[in-house]
């Protein structure tokens, strides 16, 4: 067969030395030491003597750094290892870490836990202490200045075989329905809380459960300003109750959440009068349009329905935003007999950002298409779902709940590591700093180079002609004027 141009006389052997593969390794694993995550979790799990004993909080965040380069079991953690061989001698076997995995019982993930929130607070101090401050939201052109936000959502982790407290979802599929909650302006996971794949999705406890964690892992100022944003799943007395009481007298907490309609609430709207109706916005300020079934452009369309609606048993100061648009060809199979009568699809918010001050600091804030647009905003968390079921979430590596939930916390922390890796260093790179998992590995965390050694200098060579090559050494330059948490 005759040879093409690009493979004549060509030899493949594995035979070198010194390579290393995914060299962005060195990248995440100078963030975890720097930011002192390294030491305090080799601090905090167990320790031991003698010659064989390896450190757990070393090899808790080697997994934590295979995880983010894609491992999703801990044989391939192992693997991933002899990549970096030339960097990290001796890798720690499977075996090592699942028995690291089996110590993280209750108390030892608190304790974890407890390092990850100390950990942020040293992050979130660097960040507000840089020439552009600490990141806030926009909305509709507004910045959410001083105003931290977080999302909450739940997400189905399917699985093929008989793994412990997994069971049917309300999908139909069978796996689990962990729940966990974001923080949209660092785009942080802090808290993933696993439960079986029959939870359901408005259980208050476990919203409960994990908004006081999540609370425990903001690194919150006094006198700080918080918003809490949840989908439908929140529509409960018991659950806004609660978030109307996260107030105290050194934090003010908002609160955007879904509404489901009943009959009460289709008779509310119908009594709305036409000239109540405004457009809606989208995120850049411009009105949100959309072709109608007949090729016309069709405005969403906002209005207040709290003085219409009986909120009483309700919190104080809770309002009601309905919004409507034309329903599309796919929309017409779950519309009611009210929506078919009236021709539009309804949709309501629930919130306690009062009308006339809105969120302090935030211009326009209390107005309806504000409001609007603030819970149309929570949607970007389907995006920090998808990208944590890339980094460890998306497949479950045993079937002992015990250690998929320490597996699950490993991924939080993987996901930590990564976003503050983004946040710290490539904060010049605006495209690589929001990149989606597949694509920061396959142009940054991939990257491989060779090791050598003069003069006492390791030396890790990179690929001159790599489009993102500079971009690397520019993130690592930057890891050397980070201070060093000791």
């Amino acid at each position: 067969m005759k040879a093409t141009s690009w493979d004549s006389r060509l030899v493949v052997r594995a035979d070198d030395r010194n390579l290393v593969g995914h060299a962005g390794i060195v990248l995440l694993r100078r963030v975890a030491d720097r930011v002192g995550l390294a030491t305090a979790l080799s601090a905090v799990l167990p320790r031991g003597a003698g010659p064989g004993w390896r450190d757990r909080g070393m090899a808790l965040v080697q997994m934590a750094c295979a995880i983010t380069l894609g491992a999703t079991s801990v044989l391939e953690t192992e693997q991933l290892q002899y990549h970096w061989r030339t960097l990290f001698p001796n890798p720690v076997s499977d075996s090592t870490l699942r028995r690291v995995l089996e110590a993280v019982d209750g108390p030892m993930a608190a304790r974890i836990e407890r390092v990850r929130a100390a950990t942020r607070r040293v992050v979130w101090t660097w960040l507000a202490l840089r020439p552009t401050g600490f990141p806030w939201i926009s909305v509709c052109g507004r910045e959410l200045s001083g105003w931290y936000v977080l999302d909450l959502d739940a997400t189905v982790v399917t699985c093929t075989s008989r793994k412990e407290r997994a069971a049917g979802t309300f999908k139909g599929t069978f796996g689990h329905h962990p729940l966990g909650a974001w923080v949209a302006n660092t785009r942080e996971c802090v808290v993933m809380l696993l439960r079986p794949g029959n939870a359901a999705a408005n259980d208050v406890a476990d919203h409960r459960t994990v908004l006081a964690a999540a609370l425990r892992q903001l690194a919150l100022p006094l006198w700080s300003k918080l918003l809490i944003r949840i989908d439908g799943a929140a529509f409960s007395h018991a659950l806004l109750d609660h978030l109307q009481s996260l107030t105290t007298s050194r934090r003010r907490v908002r609160w955007v959440t879904g509404w489901a309609i009943h009959t009460a609430d289709e008779a509310a709207i119908a009594r709305l009068p036409e000239k109540v109706w405004t457009a809606a916005l989208r995120q850049d300020g411009e009105v949100h349009e959309i072709t109608g079934p007949d090729g016309d452009m069709v405005s969403y369309q906002v209005a207040e329905l709290t003085g219409v609606r009986d909120l009483a048993g309700w919190p104080e100061g809770t309002r009601l935003i309905v919004r409507r648009v034309k329903p599309s060809r796919r929309d017409t199979k779950k519309l009611t007999a009210f929506e078919k009568a009236t021709g539009w699809r309804y949709q309501i918010v629930a919130t306690n950002i009062p009308d006339h001050r809105g969120l302090s600091g935030v211009p326009a804030s209390g107005q309806v298409w504000f409001v609007d647009a603030l819970y149309r905003d929570h949607a970007e968390v389907e995006d920090r779902v998808k990208a944590i079921k890339r980094v460890g979430l998306g497949l479950l590596p045993s079937k002992s709940w015990q250690i998929n939930t320490a597996w699950v916390l490993a991924a939080t922390i993987a996901a930590d590591i990564d976003a503050w890796t983004r946040l710290l260093l490539l904060h010049d790179e605006p495209e690589l700093a929001i990149a989606e998992p597949q694509t920061i590995r396959a142009k940054l965390y991939h990257l491989p180079a060779r090791l050598t050694s003069h003069a006492r200098t390791r030396t890790l060579h990179l690929d001159r002609t790599w489009p993102w090559s500079a971009a690397f050494t520019t993130a690592w330059n930057h890891t050397t004027n980070l201070p060093l948490v000791t």
